[in-house]
């Protein structure tokens, strides 16, 4: 529970708790009803007079926590200053939260049995039969059928087979997994380059805790040094924690993996069903599973033989949690290492500048992969200056030219913008009246071609009006460019090819995005997507990126944006140009001459990322200090300013810390609800630490607290 203590039971009736405790569940009364808890600590028996509840049940045979696992999680309520309680709760997988059964975690494989083969020959084309002919050359793996071209059918398939007794379901024999990777090499795999040989060398070099940050341009092979990494860990019968970004990411990952390593790959992610997940947490803690990968979450997932933690595009913004417990997987990958003494492997061609600062210090070794492999090599960049060009659904005559002779050659082009819907804003061109959501701070963005109204901070819905509100006038224009209208114009200008929109809405299902990439294939086409295509796919005749709405982070008062900007588009611009064929990135922008621009076409990204830590440093910000934000949120703002004045109050001016006044948040209003914060500054992590440590417990003790809804985000990613 988010509450900032745990409680005392005594144990069930004829139990005796000792040590070993720690780490189960159990069952307990709490209030009017019962609730599952984790034991934390085995006290002494309770002193006379002292009014102790019995536990209800011990549900567990052993630990579900390791010593390290818990460990790590106390550490991360201390320093995240979050509730233990609401942190081991995050930690459990759904179904062991709520006090389910343990499930059966051994992996299981598919045969067929002797009248499964007698009758091969007489099954009727189909779905069972297709899985009848695999089955025959040899038992078969239900990790390696879920990666199969079948993988959406084949349990249904099973399940007729074994009616009809055709097929059975059997426990697969552990085997030796180092004797199945005796090889000194990969044989599926590709000759290591030298860079990566290079990298390799170094990792295998370095036994026990080490933090290694792997710099490569897009598509340089990072992937592939993962894979070479995993395997010296999977020789050594010892178990690999991959994190990725995105759930788009994975199961383009495990697909890769899976073939390439020739051993169970789980995945760990929220668009799993509980059971899966819960099986796959399990399988990890029981030893019976040494891959898995996954998102943020999978940070918490117990490794009892870990040998290797890698963090796919360590500088994603996604894993950070940006509510309950706001941890920051990427640092709680550098902290389970240590603690498990095993390397830590950081991954990106545009490293955060809190990765690239600790390898400054010599806190991490530095890897580099500069070079693409083989006759690849990085794509041309040209800057299209926008200023008194004729635009087309925000797409000016060159670029449209461009991707016609992409379409020509028989290639593929992706138009990037990072902007879902038909357009952000619907304005009235006689009076200037725009739609705003009521509820937030924030236009309403239009969708549907234009025909409906949607917040994409509330998710508030309203249908376009007829006529303008205010002034009753029928000049109702849509301004600026979303991938709808995007996907429209193309439509339209090249009816005889695919043009295919990626993001949130044409994505909602599990799957979805991997079925239209697979559809997509490698015909001629245009693809048309927000970020959720700027990283990790690899599409080989991609060979023209195009850039809409670069602009839009030139300018933002978020002292992060060049960061994040330069990130974006060298991440969108590596999709160009990954195999043989050349490739080429357009970016339209009204302020060529930016000082950014310029030097992101100079330098590249080590070059912006030497200049923004030259200016963080000037400036104070981090990685050269530490910061926490105290936010508040509450139907009234006078509840909100009246809270966080006393709460600063409270904090005073502790030594070696800067904290604001009480400010409004930028969006001051969100889903009907004001918002403020206090936002407080250290060049040192201890000071700031001792000063949450004294004040955290005073703002539980006030009585405006009890008005708001208070939260603390220690490292903050987004100040907004």
């Amino acid at each position: 529970m988010p509450l900032p203590r745990a409680f005392d039971y005594l144990p069930p009736p004829g139990d005796s708790p000792g040590a070993d405790w720690v780490g189960r569940r159990v069952r307990v009364p709490f209030g009017t009803g019962e609730r599952v808890g984790l034991v934390v600590g085995v006290g002494p028996p309770a002193e006379a007079g002292i009014a102790l509840r019995t536990a209800l049940a011990l549900l567990d045979p052993e630990p579900l926590l390791t010593d390290e696992l818990l460990a790590t999680l106390r550490f991360c309520a201390r320093y995240y200053h979050a509730p233990l309680g609401e942190v081991l709760g995050m930690a459990l997988p759904v179904g062991l939260r709520d006090g389910q059964e343990l499930p059966e975690t051994r992996p299981f494989a598919w045969r067929l049995t002797e009248a499964g083969a007698t009758a091969l020959d007489r099954l009727r084309p189909g779905g069972p039969r297709r899985l009848a002919e695999r089955l025959a050359g040899g038992s078969q793996p239900e990790a390696v059928l879920d990666d199969g071209e079948d993988a959406t059918a084949w349990r249904g398939a099973a399940r007729a087979l074994a009616g009809r007794g055709l097929a059975e379901r059997v426990p697969v024999q552990a085997g030796t997994l180092a004797g199945s990777l005796a090889g000194e090499r990969d044989p599926g795999g590709p000759e290591p380059t030298a860079a990566q040989q290079s990298a390799l060398d170094a990792l295998r070099a370095n036994a026990g805790f080490h933090p290694f940050l792997l710099e490569g341009i897009t598509g340089s092979g990072k992937t592939e040094v993962y894979l070479q990494a995993i395997r010296d860990c999977l020789r050594a019968g010892r178990q690999a924690l991959v994190l990725v970004p995105e759930i788009g990411l994975t199961p383009q990952t495990l697909q890769r993996f899976r073939r390439r390593l020739g051993v169970p790959v789980l995945a760990f992610h929220s668009g799993l069903a509980d059971g899966e997940r819960t099986r796959a947490w399990l399988a990890m803690a029981r030893g019976e599973a040494q891959v898995l990968v996954g998102t943020r979450s999978a940070i918490f997932t117990p490794l009892p033989a870990a040998g290797l933690i890698v963090v796919d595009e360590e500088h994603d913004g996604s894993y950070k949690q940006q509510d309950g417990v706001r941890y920051h997987a990427r640092d709680l990958a550098l902290v389970r290492g240590k603690a498990l003494d095993v390397p830590v492997l950081l991954g990106s061609a545009t490293p955060s500048l809190e990765s690239l600062h600790q390898a400054l210090r010599g806190r991490a070794s530095t890897l580099r992969l500069p070079l693409r492999p083989g006759s690849a090599r990085p794509p041309r960049v040209r800057v299209l200056d926008m200023r008194k060009r004729v635009l087309s659904g925000g797409l000016c005559s060159e670029a449209v030219e461009a991707i016609a002779a992409c379409l020509a050659r028989g290639e593929q082009a992706l138009v990037f913008k990072n902007r879902r819907g038909y357009a952000p804003v619907l304005l009235c061109h006689d009076c200037g009246w725009s739609a705003t959501c009521k509820r937030c701070d924030s236009a309403m963005t239009l969708h549907g071609a234009g025909r409906r109204l949607l917040c994409h901070h509330c998710g508030a819905r309203a249908a376009r009006p007829p006529a303008c509100p205010d002034c009753g006038g029928l000049a109702l224009q849509a301004q600026g460019v979303g991938t709808e209208r995007l996907e429209e114009l193309l439509q339209a200008r090249f009816p005889d090819v695919p043009v295919l929109r990626i993001d949130r809405e044409t994505t909602r299902r599990r799957g979805e995005l991997e079925e239209k990439l697979k559809q997509f294939g490698d015909a001629s086409g245009v693809l048309i997507g927000t970020q959720m295509l700027a990283k990790g796919h690899d599409l080989p005749r991609l060979t023209l990126v195009v850039v809409v709405g670069v602009d839009e982070g030139l300018f933002s008062a978020d002292f992060r944006a060049s960061e994040r900007l330069a990130q974006l588009l060298v991440q969108v611009a590596g999709r160009a140009g990954r195999a043989a064929l050349p490739g080429e990135v357009l970016l339209q922008t009204h302020h060529p001459e930016h000082p950014m621009l310029a030097t992101l076409l100079a330098g590249g990204y080590p070059a912006v990322a030497a200049l923004a830590l030259a200016e963080r440093e000037a400036a104070g910000f981090p990685p050269y200090a530490h910061l926490a934000m105290l936010r508040a949120e509450a139907p009234l703002e006078s509840e909100v300013q009246g809270f966080l004045a006393e709460a600063r109050a409270l904090l005073g001016e502790p030594a070696g810390v800067v904290a604001t006044a009480p400010m409004s948040a930028p969006m001051a209003r969100r889903a009907g609800r004001a918002r403020g914060q206090v936002l407080l500054s250290a060049a040192q992590r201890p000071a700031l630490q001792a000063a949450l440590d004294a004040w955290i417990p005073a703002l539980y003790a006030l009585k405006s607290a009890r008005r708001v809804r208070w939260s603390i985000d220690v490292d903050p990613v987004d100040l907004y």
